[in-house]
């Protein structure tokens, strides 16, 4: 994974817009082969993660670095009230014989005790172990066996019982608590007798080589691995993107930052962003659900001035503002309303980058008009008072980003794994760049191996899988973490992020075929639900598609169908598959015929995390459902077409 012989370093540029040095390293050809950017936040040489809540306790006592959600109101927690919690409950651990190293396993949704008991644990010496509330015993019981995890605190009794199912067959079950039944009162009142000085001590003897936690992949494929994220790994990650990106987003908003975390903290995304915000005093509230439904009420509430997302957020935002303007008679309105969108956020973006003179009268106009008639409505699902976003998780479809652009939200793209502590990549301020994921976070360097695998290299890149060396080994050489992704860097560093490797898909006519390029632009249109392309040693491309149960109700009553109409019915409807079709021919835009879709299935089933088709970050496990629909797979392929 060395540097090529025959690769020439560029100049180093700097600049307001990337606020930092890119370096960039050519082959022989000019092809930008690797992008470096300099770090901005010192790495640290003494002291841990753990030590946030009390800096901020000695530094602002007074100052508001949460907002808890408690008898119908949001609730100010301040830094001095927050480290007090955190070292009552780091007593508790103690009490209950959790020694330096040893490991807890929290088993929750997000929120707000999510946060404390991550810090305690910390301050106790100890590693925190993420489980997805959504795990299965047999996959509960595979991360306490393999974490050696001690002690567990669930969220729910439904989540103890798996605990115990999952264990019980283990020499030693863990010692459970219930988050719903006072977890964090009962671990205060037993740390009663531990004095305060001594977690100070276990405090002070981390260092930023100690390992801060396991956190296990989503598994797509095979067993979960636990990845070796040390309390350097965090900091990388959280100061880096903290001194890019928040001065921007105080400077511009005029605001006291503030962001609502919905997605899971069990994922490295949602675990990263908590850190972030704690390191920058910026006020983190929690919702323990990203359904659309629950969401929006506590957007509405919070008025966070930035949000961190995954794809299907914007898609569902956009979806929904769509229905609304339909159900009022306005849809044709609305579709001129999109088309604008993204012509003016290409033209003002080719301005800002120096490609073009920028809209012209015409274009602002009618921008104008559709942000009083649309655009300001999408603000407003967001709360009214954000400005800014991040997504991750997967590709936004670029036209979705548009959209939100003219909207008035930029979306700032990020790419990265849980082997790389969260964002490896992300768009810079004042530099977005639609359909990529941005340039290297500070202090990272990201490199286009010969095969077209995107290789990281940096202080965000883990140490390796807990108990299984060759694994680790296998992807990490000589300092790069191979991802298994394949992309490429454009002449300014940008990466753009075309698929993974083991999914492509080589059809009978030996055409290679990125599925992610399709199913990302599927999703976000409606009435499509989820989908998996396929094609592998078959003479086309194909898919089958589930239908959104949000989108197949708005679809019912604008043509005022019963609401009850089974599925069976709805998937051979030629009205229902003309909607899906048009999704269809837009991704097929983004590639050649050969590789575009030419016959689809829709089917009444859904994935879910429940039936082992989504990982819980919402992730296909393609293989699970090739082998739950290899019937349907093969009935695609029955007629000629």
């Amino acid at each position: 994974m060395g540097v090529r012989k025959d690769m020439k370093r560029a100049k180093q540029r700097t600049g307001p817009m990337t606020r930092g040095r890119i370096e960039l390293i050519r082959d022989g050809a000019g092809t930008v082969r690797e992008a470096r950017a300099a770090r901005l936040a010192p790495a640290p040489t003494t002291g841990s993660t753990a030590d946030l809540p009390y800096t901020n306790a000695s530094e602002a006592p007074d100052a508001v670095v949460l907002r808890r959600r408690k008898g119908g109101a949001w609730r100010p927690v301040t830094a001095a009230a927050f480290a007090r919690e955190v070292t009552d409950v780091a007593r508790g651990l103690m009490a209950a014989g959790l020694e330096p190293g040893g490991r807890v396993a929290i088993m929750s949704r997000t929120r707000y005790e999510w946060t404390v008991l991550d810090f305690a644990v910390w301050a106790a010496g100890g590693q925190s172990v993420p489980v997805y509330p959504t795990s299965s015993p047999d996959q509960i019981g595979w991360i306490v066996r393999d974490s050696g995890a001690r002690f567990v605190v669930a969220e729910t009794a439904e989540n103890a019982r798996a605990v115990a199912a999952g264990t019980a067959g283990h020499p030693e079950p863990p010692r459970v608590w219930q988050l719903d039944a006072d977890a964090l009162a009962v671990l205060a009142a037993s740390g009663r007798g531990v004095p305060d000085e001594e977690v100070a001590e276990r405090r002070a003897a981390l260092t930023p080589d100690t390992v801060a936690t396991l956190c296990y992949t989503s598994g797509t494929t095979g067993r979960p691995k636990g990845c070796v994220l040390t309390h350097a790994n965090l900091h990388a990650e959280a100061a880096n993107t903290v001194e890019l990106l928040h001065p921007l987003f105080k400077e511009v908003t005029g605001q006291v930052a503030s962001t609502l975390l919905f997605l899971p903290i069990a994922h490295v995304l949602g675990r990263s962003l908590q850190i972030a915000c704690l390191l920058a005093r910026i006020e983190l509230g929690h919702c323990p659900s990203i359904r659309p439904d629950e969401l929006r009420p506590a957007l509405r509430e919070f008025r966070p001035t930035f949000l961190v997302g995954v794809p299907y957020l914007f898609e569902k935002i956009h979806d929904t503002a769509r229905a609304t303007a339909e159900k009022i008679g306005r849809g044709a309105s609305f579709e001129r309303a999109d088309r604008v969108a993204v012509r003016f956020g290409e033209a003002h973006l080719a301005a800002l980058s120096g490609r073009g003179k920028g809209p012209g009268p015409g274009l602002r106009a009618a921008r104008a008009l559709y942000d009083l008639l649309v655009y300001r409505r999408v603000r407003k699902e967001l709360g009214g008072r954000t400005r800014y976003a991040i997504s991750g998780g997967s590709p936004l479809d670029r036209n979705l980003n548009l959209f939100f652009y003219a909207a008035g939200i930029i979306v700032h793209e990020g790419y990265g794994l849980t082997e790389t502590t969260a964002a490896a990549t992300i768009v810079p301020p004042l530099s977005p760049r639609p359909g990529t994921v941005g340039l290297p976070v500070p202090g990272t360097a990201v490199r286009i191996a010969d095969d077209g695998e995107v290789l990281v290299e940096g202080g965000v890149v883990f140490g390796g899988y807990w108990n299984d060396p060759a694994a680790g080994e296998a992807v990490l050489r000589d300092g790069w973490f191979a991802t298994g992704d394949l992309g490429a860097l454009d002449d300014d560093g940008y990466l753009t992020i075309t698929g993974r490797k083991k999914d492509i898909l080589v059809t009978s006519g030996g055409k290679n075929v990125a599925p992610a390029v399709l199913e990302d632009r599927l999703r976000s249109r409606p009435p499509v639900g989820q989908c998996l392309v396929v094609g592998d040693n078959r003479p086309y491309v194909a898919a089958l598609i589930t239908l959104d149960a949000d989108s197949v109700a708005h679809w019912l009553a604008v043509r005022r169908l019963p609401a009850d109409t089974p599925l069976a019915d709805l998937v051979t409807d030629p009205r229902l598959r003309a909607d899906v079709q048009k999704a269809v021919d837009y991704a097929n835009e983004a590639v050649s015929r050969a590789e575009s879709i030419r016959a689809f299935r829709l089917i009444t089933g859904e994935f879910t995390e429940d039936n082992g088709l989504l990982t819980p970050s919402l992730k296909v496990r393609r293989h699970a459902a090739v082998a739950a629909y290899a019937g349907e797979i093969e009935e695609l392929y029955r007629q000629e077409r």
